[in-house]
């Protein structure tokens, strides 16, 4: 319902939704937003709006207005996910593209413009690509990126182990996933810390993403281009050496692929992970219990805040039909993977455990399923078994209902957990700094100019032949076995 606002004419002519009415986050034709204040108020209550209004797929709109279907049963992300030949990823068929309605500076443009890797692929190419990309990730020893976790965890904790507090999510959740993927990736780990505010930012779709990923594509040309001159344990080497050939761009667009989507994901499975431990009381209770394993928690996460709620997108390559709409030739349609989890026709009661159920949509599923899941089921487990060893007696200091959140169109976590424990000395060796093996230049704060500067400090900067390399070794040797996490959450007698 419309009320008259102070600003406008009395006569009627100009009617205005109040603050807070559904309507401000509507198009002219009474579709929903799935950007903008309203919409990311409330994911989860926007979702099963659409769900009341419309069942299983819903009309939405983008950045600008676009039009776009948000898939929101489980069993219709199924049929999209997996039957590529009516639901392409090919996003060069999106109509608005063709149709020129997506501008040059749209926020939507690094998340769903065409680029040569699989994720846009289908058929004999994206089997080439992906080949390539699931078999130079084969090649990583888990038991070696749980070492870099433990390793990059100790360095982090030991910035602020002396206070005895901390905030988890900037000074860890945000900062770990970037530290050990730096190294997976053959890069510097000192451009770590400017990379995650760059990938957060990409991710959010605000007005400088596209800057930010100006600097992340100039930042990784500069690292192929080392790498092929000096090749090392990486994945950047690998995919480079790989017998699919790929070009410098090819191998350029996958390692940004790769560092986005494994960072934001990782960050968020870590931070929603670490709030529900903290919070909840059915994993306070089930640990205490025996009756839950880190593993079971995760893949509650997993169902209950999944790292991505919407991915972007598949594109129809025909005219069809889907939950009752009618989808036409290149349409764009949104994997609504937190709504799907949270479909009634296959979870009726949301408070009910799903231990051993890996049936969600996290990951996605059919040929595009995430090639990288395990990895970042493993940097989570041991980055929350590793804090939770290393601080016990973590506790929250502030109601869960006080936590802020950050939320963007396509995913949601806890943006802030302050929390108190009991303050030691960090031990000699776990480091506050990060051990430098050469000398490189300040990335440069994102900005619209952001890139020409990452463009000359990177080229300049790092001495041609240097291998920014992955140790062979890590301080400490192998995993050593530990207390279990979980009893830091017992009181203690």
């Amino acid at each position: 319902m419309s009320t008259l606002r102070p600003e406008h004419p009395s006569d009627g002519s100009a009617l205005v939704p109040p603050p807070g009415c559904p309507a401000h986050g509507q198009g002219d034709a009474g579709i929903s937003r799935l950007h903008g204040p309203e919409a990311e108020r409330d994911p989860a209550a926007l979702y099963e709006r659409l769900r009341r209004q419309y069942g299983p797929v819903a009309p939405v709109l983008l950045h600008g207005d676009l039009p776009a279907w948000l898939v929101l049963g489980h069993r219709e992300n199924l049929d999209v996910a997996r039957t590529p030949s009516l639901y392409s990823r090919d996003s060069r068929r999106w109509r608005m593209f063709q149709e020129g309605r997506v501008a040059a500076d749209s926020p939507l443009g690094p998340t769903v413009g065409w680029q040569p890797i699989c994720v846009f692929a289908d058929g004999e190419e994206h089997q080439r690509l992906r080949g390539a990309v699931t078999d130079s990730l084969a090649q990583f020893d888990r038991r070696g990126v749980r070492r870099y976790v433990v390793r990059h965890t100790k360095q982090l904790v030991g910035t602020f182990a002396e206070a005895g507090r901390a905030d988890l999510i900037p000074q860890y959740a945000e900062k770990l996933p970037m530290l050990v993927m730096t190294q997976l990736l053959g890069m510097p780990e000192e451009y770590g810390p400017r990379l995650v505010r760059a990938c957060l930012d990409l991710m959010k779709g605000s007005e400088t993403a596209l800057a930010s990923n100006d600097m992340l594509v100039v930042t990784l040309r500069e690292l192929v281009r080392r790498k092929r001159e000096t090749p090392g344990r990486d994945l950047a080497s690998w995919l480079i050496g790989h017998e699919a050939g790929l070009s410098d761009d090819e191998v350029m667009e996958h390692l940004r692929l790769v560092l986005v989507a494994a960072n934001e994901t990782t960050v968020n499975l870590i931070a929603n992970t670490l709030r529900m431990v903290l919070t909840d009381p059915r994993f306070r209770a089930n640990l205490a219990g025996g009756h839950m394993t880190l593993p079971d928690a995760l893949e509650q996460v997993l169902w209950d805040a999944p790292p991505l709620s919407v991915i972007p997108g598949r594109w129809a390559t025909g005219d069809t039909v889907l939950g009752g709409r009618q989808i036409r030739k290149g349409d764009m349609l949104l994997l609504g993977v937190a709504a799907g989890n949270a479909d009634p026709e296959i979870r009726p009661d949301l408070t009910a455990p799903v231990h051993g159920n890996r049936s969600h949509l996290a990951f996605s599923s059919g040929p595009h399923e995430c090639p990288g899941q395990d990895i970042g089921r493993a940097i989570a487990a041991e980055a929350i078994d590793t804090l939770m060893t290393e601080l016990p007696g973590l506790t929250l200091t502030v109601p869960e209902s006080e936590l802020r959140t950050s939320t963007s169109w396509v995913s949601q976590r806890v943006d802030t957990l302050p929390v108190t424990f009991p303050a030691r000395r960090a031990p000699a060796g776990d480091g506050s700094t990060t051990r430098s093996r050469v000398r490189l230049p300040e990335l440069p704060e994102v900005t619209q100019g952001g890139a020409a500067a990452v463009a000359s400090g990177v080229a300049s900067g790092v001495p041609s032949g240097v291998a920014s390399g992955v140790p062979s070794g890590v301080p400490g040797g192998v995993l050593t076995a530990r207390r279990p996490w979980w009893k830091s959450l017992l009181p203690r007698r």
